[in-house]
């Protein structure tokens, strides 16, 4: 059986498919490249995470890296996954099934961390009473956007390749993604792709829109300048005052 997506018609995507998985796309990632310019400009004193580590620090120590650890191997897998095709990882010797099996466990691992980590980080803003009070308008959408976009990637997860009988993404979901960037639009191969998946492309979308006008702007402030500027010297304005000569006193005292 041909199981090429290249056979794949575009009527077969229906009216619908045209506007969902092409223009959201490019919409978002639109106000994704504008939003980020806007706020650079309008907004620096702001592009911040806003951290909240002297209001509460217990839950913090533990759910931050947790869920950044989580966060970076599960970046990492999409960039495999979604824009390296299946043709690259063959020609280096990694087969399907050896790819599938450690895209599973390593992703796993990564969602676990990730979700275990986004819970205690959510808790923390819910329970403790002095950060929730400071929660803005921006959190209150971006916490249930981001807890729905992972909750959906990892319940997809383990629906399709744990659970079930596993299901190759890279045939649907891949092409599609790789050919947004390409220029060259390809919804009829994400149209029968599981409803999972499909809710998680789009929540991911969502995110993608959202993240500009969110605390998710320090992804790009890293600190790379700290490790080449200049020692701080720091001077006193006034002199400091002389100190008392000890001998001056002490002969006094004997004469």
């Amino acid at each position: 059986m041909n199981t090429d997506t290249s056979s794949l018609a575009p009527a077969s995507v229906g009216g619908a498919g045209l506007p969902l998985w092409v223009a959201v796309p490019y919409a978002c990632l639109a106000v994704f490249v504008a939003g980020h310019v806007w706020r650079y400009r309008q907004d620096q004193f702001g592009w911040t995470s806003r951290t909240s580590q002297l209001l509460e620090h217990r839950w913090l120590r533990w759910g931050s890296p947790l869920f950044h650890l989580g966060t970076f191997m599960v970046i990492a897998g999409h960039v495999v996954g979604l824009a390296v095709p299946a043709s690259w990882t063959l020609a280096v010797g990694i087969d399907e099934h050896l790819y599938h099996t450690g895209a599973v466990w390593a992703g796993s691992v990564a969602g676990a961390a990730m979700v275990a980590g986004l819970g205690m980080l959510c808790a923390r803003r819910l329970l403790t009473r002095r950060i929730r009070l400071g929660t803005d308008r921006s959190d209150k959408v971006l916490f249930p956007l981001l807890s729905l976009t992972v909750l959906l990637g990892v319940w997809a997860t383990a629906a399709h390749n744990v659970l079930g009988g596993g299901y190759d993404y890279r045939e649907t979901v891949s092409v599609w993604f790789r050919g947004l960037f390409a220029l060259s639009p390809r919804p009829e191969a994400i149209a029968d792709a599981p409803l999972l998946f499909r809710l998680h492309a789009l929540s991911a979308c969502l995110l993608f829109a959202a993240w500009p006008f969110t605390r998710l702007v320090h992804v790009w402030s890293a600190p790379v300048g700290y490790l080449v500027r200049p020692y701080l010297v720091y001077r006193r304005r006034t002199p400091a005052p002389a100190a008392p000569c000890r001998t001056r006193s002490r002969s006094r005292s004997r004469s």
